[in-house]
């Protein structure tokens, strides 16, 4: 399940990408990655993909006032746009996903950022996200509590 869910946050990273920097809509930016890159993506990676990207893009407001609050002295219009989407993916995942274990999500996060950032950007999104999964423990939200 690891290496489809690794696969699923690849991709989603990559289409959240086109979104933001191509503004496609989402739904078509879904269906031209995988026509165009993953075209014999199993169902699992397609879904948790979809629901990666979907999710990210429903809480956009919520996603970036958490990165903003974690990220000392950083706007989110600042980060550059991949770790900017790493982070957004990784906050969401861990607020939604309970059922993969925070330092999979964070791992998988830095995975991401030192495949597609820099090495700086890794130690930043860990940090981040480190704040984040300790602020989710303790149980406080960005939002509503029923909003999950």
């Amino acid at each position: 399940m690891t290496h489809v869910r690794g696969r699923a946050r690849a991709a989603a990273l990559q289409i959240l990408y086109l979104w933001e920097i191509g503004r496609t809509q989402p739904l078509a930016a879904i269906e031209a990655y995988f026509a165009e890159h993953q075209p014999d993506a199993g169902e699992d990676v397609t879904a948790f993909a979809s629901r990666l990207v979907l999710g990210t893009i429903g809480e956009l407001e919520e996603l970036d006032r958490s990165i903003e609050r974690h990220s000392r002295r950083w706007r989110v219009d600042r980060l550059a746009v991949v770790d900017r989407i790493v982070l957004r993916m990784a906050i969401w995942e861990l607020r939604h996903e309970s059922e993969t274990p925070a330092a999979v999500v964070i791992n998988e996060a830095l995975e991401l950022a030192r495949r597609f950032s820099s090495e700086d950007a890794v130690r930043f999104v860990n940090g981040v996200l480190d704040a984040v999964r300790r602020e989710l423990e303790a149980g406080r939200t960005d939002g509503p509590a029923s909003a999950d």
